[in-house]
């Protein structure tokens, strides 16, 4: 239809004007002029010193040669300039990742369980207690402002205030708060929580059935053992 001659013009139609009497696309024209190409496809751009199965031939005697497991595309590419083969560092990549030589990367350490469910308000008082940090101007210059709250009561359990802003005395309201509720801190206070608490009920026992024997064997009633020993 382009080289169609027009009555008016003698001349021909041209391919953009019936491409634009069609509304179509010039380039979908030629296109599907020109036959599909049998043939494999050739990564476009140069093809460097050597070809892809050469090039991946050194890559491996690079790999084989050295005496760790693995290495990365930087170090193969610097190995391969030093014994004169050229080509780019973004090649070595594709070579290596196609054919899995790249070093195992790090997938990370193992996480442990996740540190709540989606909340940090716990059911009980004395289950979770949060700290944190502010500065206030003194008249002595800046000082840091450390608090502990509980997360289920948002009571204050401690609070202290310090010069400088170290994890020794980010600890200090955590103490207080465990001096004003659990009684003490001290060194060695918990000592009796890694002592098994069924040998440890056992011997309560035992000591308590022996002082019942006692009471009885003294004249004490029975009924009365039980209130002083059971009592609230």
């Amino acid at each position: 239809m382009s080289r169609t001659i027009s009555p008016s013009s003698r001349k021909p139609y041209g391919l953009a004007l019936v491409c634009r009497v069609w509304a179509a696309s010039r380039a979908t024209v030629y296109r599907h002029r020109v036959p599909p190409w049998a043939g494999s496809r050739r990564r476009p751009g140069p093809v460097g010193s050597m070809p892809d199965a050469a090039l991946l031939q050194a890559i491996r005697a690079i790999l084989a040669a050295s005496p760790f497991h693995g290495e990365g595309h930087r170090k193969v590419w610097a190995r391969l300039r030093v014994v004169g083969v050229r080509t780019a560092k973004r090649r070595v990549l594709r070579l290596m990742r196609e054919n899995d030589l790249l070093a195992p990367s790090r997938v990370g350490s193992p996480r442990g369980p996740r540190s709540h469910n989606g909340t940090i308000i716990p059911q009980t008082v004395d289950t979770m207690w949060g700290t944190d940090l502010t500065t206030t101007i003194t008249g002595e210059g800046q000082a840091a402002v450390f608090i502990a709250i509980d997360h289920c009561s948002a009571e204050c359990v401690g609070i202290h205030a310090a010069r400088r802003a170290t994890r020794f005395e980010a600890l200090e309201p955590i103490r207080q708060g465990v001096r004003d509720y659990f009684g003490g801190f001290a060194k060695n206070i918990a000592r009796g929580l890694a002592v098994p608490q069924k040998p440890l009920y056992r011997r309560m026992d035992r000591a308590l059935a022996t002082l019942r024997a006692r009471l009885e064997t003294n004249g004490v009633s029975r009924e009365h053992v039980r209130s002083v020993l059971y009592a609230s």
